[in-house]
This record gives structure tokens, sequence and C-alpha cells, in this order.
């Protein structure tokens, strides 16, 4: 089995298609939301994500085939004054799951936040989802707290 993992070059025609592709097969899960995307969003996510200077994804290939996507933004720790790496979207494409390739893209994401300086990363994962959280806790990553007595943090949105 041949797997690569590289960042996207968002500008690229196919990988333009194989975001849009991945992203809307995460959308599409329960733990996605279980809708699929916009045709817009499909078709213009690589564009846009190339204007955002910020932003950098890593995109798996299994046998030539869409199997992963990892969406990223770099940020800034005020505690650190260091960048960070926030993770937004993490997919793996059911027939590819079991393959380690969650464990691969991480490694990659690692690898460009270490090339950066950063002083962490960041994700954010549903309750629910035990099979996500037991990924990113294989790879190291856990509740966030400052203060045991103050307990974890939370991730909250307001939709406008």
């Amino acid at each position: 089995m041949k797997m690569e993992v590289l960042i996207a070059d968002y500008l690229d025609e196919q990988h333009g298609r194989d975001i849009g592709y991945l992203l809307n097969h995460y959308a599409e899960d329960p733990m996605g939301g279980g809708e699929p995307l916009a045709d817009y969003v499909k078709q213009n996510l690589a564009q846009e994500l190339s204007k955002v200077p910020h932003a950098f994804s890593v995109i798996c290939y299994v046998e030539g085939k869409p199997a992963g996507l990892i969406n990223c933004f770099e940020a800034f720790s005020t505690f650190k004054c260091k960048p960070l790496i926030n993770i937004h979207d993490i997919v793996v494409v059911n027939e590819f799951r079991g393959l380690g390739i969650s464990q691969s893209m991480l490694a990659k994401v690692e690898e460009r936040a270490k090339e950066k300086g950063c002083c962490k990363i960041t994700l954010e994962v549903l309750e629910g989802n035990e099979i996500a959280r037991n990924s990113y806790i294989k790879f190291g990553f856990d509740g966030y707290e400052l203060d045991p007595n103050m307990g974890k943090a939370l991730f909250w949105q307001k939709v406008i």
C-alpha cells in the first residue's frame, strides 16, 4: 500500500478538488454535522484558503486516492509569545480508516509547527467522538487546563 502525506498546494487543480471532496466527506459524517457542503464550498474552498496567509492543509493519498485531510491555521499564543497551529478539520475517509493515516498526517502538522517555531498544536474534538479522541491521545494531545481546580477549557461558539 502506497501512502503519500504532503502539504496541499491550494492552487493545484487536483488538490483543490480533493480538498472539497474530503471536507464534504467529513461534513456528511455524523461527527461533521451529517449534512453535505454547499457546491460553492466544495468548488471554491482551496482557492479561498489560498488567500489566507496562515492557512495550510495536509492531504493524504493512498494508492493515489484522496484518503485524509487536515486543515490548519497559524495563530499566536500570548502566554508563550510564540506562534501555534490550530487544527480546524481532520478527516479520514471511511474506507481508509485503521491504516494510521491520522497519525501520519498529525506528524506532518507537527513537523510544520516545529519548522515555524510553534509552542503547541491545538484542536477541538466532540466528546462523543471516541475514535478521534483516542487517536489524538495516542498522538499526545490532552485536555487544556491552566489550573486543575478550574477544570478543562471548553470550546464555545456563537454563530453569526
